[in-house]
């Protein structure tokens, strides 16, 4: 299984601890991490994983590898700026957001469209028609979260 953890490159703290976590739950789980490769939720969740043995692949933005992630098994450098979001997403069985500016709703609704489980942790609330979308589900912490990932994938 593959899941993608997305959110803020520079995230509040509690943010973060959730980030790390999330990784940490993903290696014990024995799925693969999937995320921008950069810093902030993306960094703390490839070190959760990491230290608890799993495997991280970034999908990095630039051209090189040289601002990834320490963290990373893999570093995929693609050259695409935010195009990449389109790779994450759809690369990844389930996408889990974590807080988050506009590269993460970009990520979000490339996974919807892509009928991927989204699963949102202190993250944007959708709309259309002034009704919160439910194609969004909620999750209060990183193992409520792991939970509504892996049921989602196997439904």
């Amino acid at each position: 299984m593959y899941i993608a953890v997305i959110g803020s490159g520079e995230p509040d703290k509690e943010n973060e601890i959730i980030a790390y976590e999330l990784g940490r739950l993903i290696a014990e789980k024995k799925a693969t991490l999937i995320c921008g490769g950069l810093g902030g939720v993306m960094d703390a969740a490839c070190k959760g994983a990491s230290e608890a043995g799993g495997t991280c692949v970034g999908i990095l933005p630039g051209g090189n590898r040289a601002s990834s992630s320490k963290y990373l098994t893999v570093a995929l450098p693609t050259g695409l700026g935010e195009a990449r979001n389109t790779i994450i997403a759809r690369s990844a069985d389930v996408v889990i957001a974590v807080g988050g500016e506009f590269g993460t709703l970009s990520e979000i609704g490339f996974a919807l469209k892509a009928q991927k489980p989204v699963i949102g942790i202190n993250t944007w609330h959708l709309f259309k028609d002034d009704k919160e979308s439910m194609s969004l589900a909620r999750a209060k912490d990183a193992q409520e979260a792991i939970e509504l990932a892996i049921n989602s994938a196997t439904e």
